[in-house]
């Protein structure tokens, strides 16, 4: 009879954490809250209507008009899986975008952020780093092991924003997808448990008041404060 040969790393004092629920989700820049037709839809479409290249990486969209992105939103604004959040800045004053819960597989411990969709307005602001921390925060603190971050191998934005958020590059899945008729090579980042303590301080350290001058101008990078946290980074990047 052969013997069993412990191969992998046993995991000790997990239990496999609850999915997301409906709750909004507060930061000192931002808001996240369950995406609504009722409450979000017309004012999101508004920041979010024109071709800004953006849509051409998305599965859905665009929408010509408020009506049918309204009419999108109603479909997904009550799933699950994927968990639609629209994304307020409190600095501007305005819902501007949205991101979302996916692949929520808690037996495994792992969750991804996906769906991410930013007005020109929320791109760039401390409202949408903001945003993407507190759902890693949410993620790791409700007992996740792994989160995830997919994109198309070809938006270089998405990617330098995974890494940026101080995801690990773990390669290209080529010929994943077929997306409005097109190819679609995907882009895998990843943070794991171990990391988040010190991706936590690097967030908090960027966040923190006195690391903005004046005119709201960062005095460290995240990029910089996260870096460290990296096992790999993306070669496609420079």
């Amino acid at each position: 009879m052969n013997e069993v040969r412990d191969i992998d790393e046993k995991v000790v004092d997990w239990t496999p954490p609850e999915p997301p629920t409906r709750k909004v989700m507060e930061g000192k820049y931002c808001r996240l809250e369950p995406l609504s037709r009722k409450a979000h839809a017309e004012a999101i479409h508004k920041e979010n209507s024109r071709d800004n290249g953006i849509w051409d990486y998305m599965t859905y969209g665009p929408f010509s008009t408020t009506k049918d992105y309204a009419i999108w939103v109603e479909c997904v604004e009550h799933g699950t899986d994927p968990l639609f959040y629209a994304i307020y800045d409190k600095e501007r004053g305005g819902f501007g975008g949205v991101a979302s819960f996916m692949r929520i597989a808690p037996e495994a411990g792992t969750i991804e952020v996906g769906n991410i969709n930013f007005s020109p307005a929320l791109q760039r602001t401390r409202a949408a780093s903001e945003a993407m921390f507190l759902m890693m925060q949410w993620a790791f603190e409700a007992g996740y092991r792994r989160y995830e971050w997919k994109c198309n191998a070809s938006n270089l934005g998405s990617r330098r924003a995974a890494q940026r958020l101080g995801l690990s590059y773990e390669g290209i899945f080529r010929q994943a997808l077929v997306v409005k008729g097109r190819n679609r090579d995907t882009a895998w980042f990843a943070a794991i448990d171990s990391e988040w303590p010190a991706l936590n301080m690097a967030f908090g350290k960027w966040l923190a008041a006195d690391n903005f001058d004046a005119a709201g101008q960062q005095r460290n990078r995240l990029s910089k404060l996260t870096e460290p946290v990296l096992v790999a980074r993306d070669p496609g990047l420079h």
